[in-house]
């Protein structure tokens, strides 16, 4: 997991070419005005799902991973916490192929970590992460889901 602003994604391009295309992408684009939807940018390999999220309490917050994808997580209109708990420690669960998800039940995040809107949180394989946790009843956020 890597947490630090947008601003700074292009330091870990060295992690994933498709890294560089993520930084095009809000160069010629403005999330904060853009319409909820999937916006394709690399055909299934890098898109965006832009989206208005229930914001909800940490209790209701469920872990999730994924095998296929990274997912670059940025919060846009509020402030967003994120749980999280190293894949390595969490139960074995149930992984659906055609979503490219592992939800982990009743599981508690060992750590929790807020972001504050325009930051980012990368998540992963390795990285269990409970998203949507806010005060707010409902987030506007942006998700890059990109191919590990």
């Amino acid at each position: 997991m890597i947490i630090d602003t947008i601003e700074n994604l292009n330091k870990y391009v060295g992690l994933n070419p498709l890294f560089a295309d993520v930084i095009e992408f809000l160069k010629a684009n403005d999330i904060r005005t853009m319409e909820p939807g999937k916006y394709p940018i690399r055909d299934k390999d890098l898109f965006l799902n832009l989206t208005v999220a229930k914001g909800r309490g940490p209790e209701k917050a469920v872990l999730e991973t994924h095998v296929n994808m990274i997912d670059i997580q940025i919060p846009i209109s509020c402030e967003e916490t994120f749980g999280y708990t190293p894949f390595c420690d969490l139960p074995a669960f149930d992984y659906n192929a055609e979503k490219d998800v592992t939800l982990y039940g009743d599981t508690k995040p060992q750590t929790y970590v807020t972001l504050k809107p325009l930051q980012m949180a990368i998540f992963f394989p390795q990285d269990g992460h409970a998203p949507c946790i806010a005060d707010n009843p409902e987030i506007k956020k942006a998700i890059f889901k990109v191919k590990a």
